[in-house]
């Protein structure tokens, strides 16, 4: 997941709260976490950012973070986050935010949670039967599925259909739980053996297409929706031309299935979601009709329909070809974890990297979101934007030397020498470095070039979680520090000097310039 957006897209406040917040800040981390939930100034919505920073406050116990997770985060974000979310939603359900119980027991009873205890467990029971209660289709479903129902049901498929209205009878509830049976077992030729009579009975009843359905307000149900998405999908995988395929497809769309609105934009594109051509599709593309599909998608939490709508952007014999627009989009899709957006992202900021100072932590940022999911390509051009810490020499004759009453004497020089031994810092770059500037989260961009001109300014990545943990640690004692020269540490031969004479008479030979 993404969890940090590109400071150039964020406003001056909303920099002083990125910045609180990666420095481990619960307010600013709670504030960051809103930001992302709801929209802010210059930061788009992003659910899984929000998750990101809602939880990391919530870890603080700030109990608002909870509760809006509870709140306004479902399921398909939360299940890429087991186990560590799993306690803001069963809080926020004890706290009577009954979304936080549909999505505790999908997380609890849909196998999401290994090592969940009975107790728990019981209470997501509880949780789903409330939800089924309040008319969630989707509780009804998993209910079914915990009950185990016999698969003899399957044969009720044609009269459930013909049942379906606002309230469903049990039954179907039942034949339901069975299909949603088949369909995690993926046994795909098993669940049309199912579904298809179901479908069928839907289709006889609806209009043609999408647009046909949206004129005249087709009214439709989430489990009806569903059934026509999944047997769209296995048809298409199967390669069966039926050609209800389509208008399964498009009625799934219709009613808000993202699966669907993604295979529809892409068929009115003709592209996979790789970008590229296909042979197979709509006579004429319709790149009108396809924005819109993969619009909707995108909205819905799809980062493949974002990365397919920047490769239309692209597109030259589109009419409204815009490379301004490509690029947000690509962002979009590698906010939301796409990989090889994440890459273009990484490689373009790396490109255009005399455009901007920043633009090389940019590149670092995307490329190691990349790098992380296993991306050859991304850890060779991170290779080449950051070398590896090594551990310089000067400091392992002074960590012997620091003892605990040194380091209570002098705080800050103490932890110089930290993150020296941390990032391989040479001498100069430990005792004039901005330790609050340099932190980017992802990286620290040593820059030293204003008071010690013979030096490079060069990027760390931050590559383990002791290191994140460490730095974090480093910077809170630097908070209400001024780093400059005329500050509390005072210029570089004043620090030089107290680094020599803390350290004794022996190590000014050692740290000789």
């Amino acid at each position: 997941m993404n969890h940090m957006h590109s400071e150039t897209m964020a406003n001056r406040e909303e920099l002083g709260i990125i910045r609180g917040a990666r420095a481990g800040d619960a307010v600013s981390q709670l504030a960051l976490g809103k930001l992302y939930l709801f929209g802010g100034a210059s930061l788009p919505r992003s659910m899984p950012t929000a998750l990101h920073w809602l939880s990391r406050a919530a870890q603080q116990q700030q109990d608002e973070a909870w509760m809006l997770i509870g709140h306004h985060i479902p399921f398909e974000y939360a299940q890429h986050c087991q186990p560590a979310v799993l306690p803001w939603y069963d809080r926020a359900y004890d706290a009577g935010v009954a979304p936080a119980g549909l999505v505790l027991a999908q997380l609890v009873l849909g196998g999401q949670a290994d090592g969940v205890d009975d107790g728990l467990r019981a209470k997501a029971l509880l949780a789903l039967e409330d939800a089924a209660k309040g008319g969630s289709a989707e509780a009804r479903r998993l209910l079914a599925s915990q009950r185990g129902e016999p698969a003899a049901l399957a044969a009720a498929a044609p009269a459930c259909a013909a049942g379906m209205g606002p309230v469903r009878p049990d039954p179907c509830a039942d034949q339901y739980g069975v299909l949603e049976q088949a369909w995690q077992a993926g046994d795909l030729r098993g669940y049309l053996t199912l579904a298809l009579p179901l479908a069928r009975t839907v289709l006889q009843g609806a209009p043609a297409d999408a647009e046909a359905a949206r004129v005249a307000a087709w009214p439709v149900e989430p489990q009806q929706v569903q059934l026509l998405a999944r047997c769209a999908e296995a048809l298409d995988h199967l390669a069966e031309h039926d050609p209800e395929l389509q208008q399964c497809r498009e009625l799934a769309a219709h009613g808000g299935d993202r699966q669907a609105q993604l295979a529809l934009g892409l068929w009115f594109a003709r592209m996979n979601c790789a970008g590229k051509r296909l042979a197979a599709g709509i006579a004429a593309v319709n790149f009108k009709r396809a924005i819109r599909w993969l619009t909707l998608a995108g909205e819905q939490g799809m980062a493949e329909a974002w990365f397919a709508l920047s490769r239309i952007y692209l597109k030259p014999e589109f009419s409204q070809r815009s490379v301004a627009e490509a690029q947000a989009y690509l962002e979009r899709a590698a906010e939301m974890g796409h990989r090889v957006a994440q890459l273009e992202c990484g490689l373009y900021a790396w490109r255009t990297r005399r455009n901007g100072e920043l633009s090389d932590v940019r590149a670092a940022y995307w490329l190691q979101k990349a790098a992380a999911q296993g991306c050859a390509e991304a850890e060779a051009v991170l290779a080449k934007i950051a070398a590896p810490a090594v551990t310089p020499s000067w400091t392992e004759a002074v960590l012997p030397l620091l003892t605990r009453a040194l380091a209570d004497s002098q705080p800050l020089l103490a932890a110089r020498i930290e993150l020296a031994r941390l990032f391989g810092l040479t001498r100069a770059e430990t005792l004039l470095l901005d330790v609050k500037a340099a932190d980017h989260g992802h990286c620290l961009v040593v820059d030293i070039r204003a008071s010690y001109g013979r030096s490079k300014r060069r990027l760390i990545l931050l590559r383990t979680a002791q290191q994140r943990q460490a730095l974090d640690r480093i910077v809170r004692q630097f908070e209400h520090v001024d780093s400059g020269p005329d500050g509390l540490e005072g210029n570089y031969r004043q620090r030089l000097y107290r680094l020599k004479t803390w350290m004794g008479a022996g190590m000014p030979r050692l740290l000789a310039a």
